[in-house]
């Protein structure tokens, strides 16, 4: 195999096609823009006619409408027959519907009175963030947003004791 010294430029046979791809590649270019701009133009083109038909083949203008310069000079319309007598036609439900207002709810008799509601505690100290401890490990519900329990007037089954966050207990932060 024979070795090839290129001396820091490529043979004249690669710049002469590179050249001449350059050409071809700038032709095709301007052919294909050519084209995405008739094919613009077409479909414009077909857009306005579809907005005439619209307009004429049943739209906005009668089946029957012309231009002036189709017309010619105008005539008299011809007087059309009087339309046959038609028969009366029920009369149509109305848009509006009747909304019937309830009646208000008496109270029962035998309701217990309200109790008053507890004197509300103060809420205890928001924990510090924890540092190097990813941002969701480090929430925690604010406890001035958290519902007041008004004490029952009649005892209740003991419940489970309240989940300490939104989502159950905080997992352990990743060592």
């Amino acid at each position: 195999m024979s070795k090839q010294n290129y001396n820091g430029a490529p043979p004249k046979y690669i710049n002469d096609f590179s050249k001449a791809l350059a050409a071809e590649v700038r032709i095709l270019l301007d052919e294909v823009g050519k084209l995405r701009d008739e094919r613009r133009a077409l479909q414009y083109e077909i857009a306005e006619l579809m907005a005439v038909k619209s307009k004429h083949g049943g739209g906005d203008y009668p089946p029957d409408w012309h231009p002036r310069s189709i017309q010619g000079p105008e005539e008299p319309p011809a007087e059309a027959p009087p339309p046959p007598p038609e028969e009366p036609l029920a009369p149509a439900r109305p848009g509006w519907r009747v909304v019937h207002k309830r009646a208000e709810r008496k109270e029962r008799a035998h309701k217990t009175p309200k109790a008053l509601p507890a004197p509300v505690a103060a809420p205890p100290p928001m924990e510090q963030p924890r540092p190097n401890v990813p941002a969701w490990a480090q929430w925690r519900p604010n406890p001035l947003l958290a519902p007041q329990v008004a004490a029952p007037s009649t005892p209740t089954p003991q419940s489970p004791p309240p989940r300490s966050g939104l989502f159950g207990p905080s997992t352990p932060p990743p060592k």
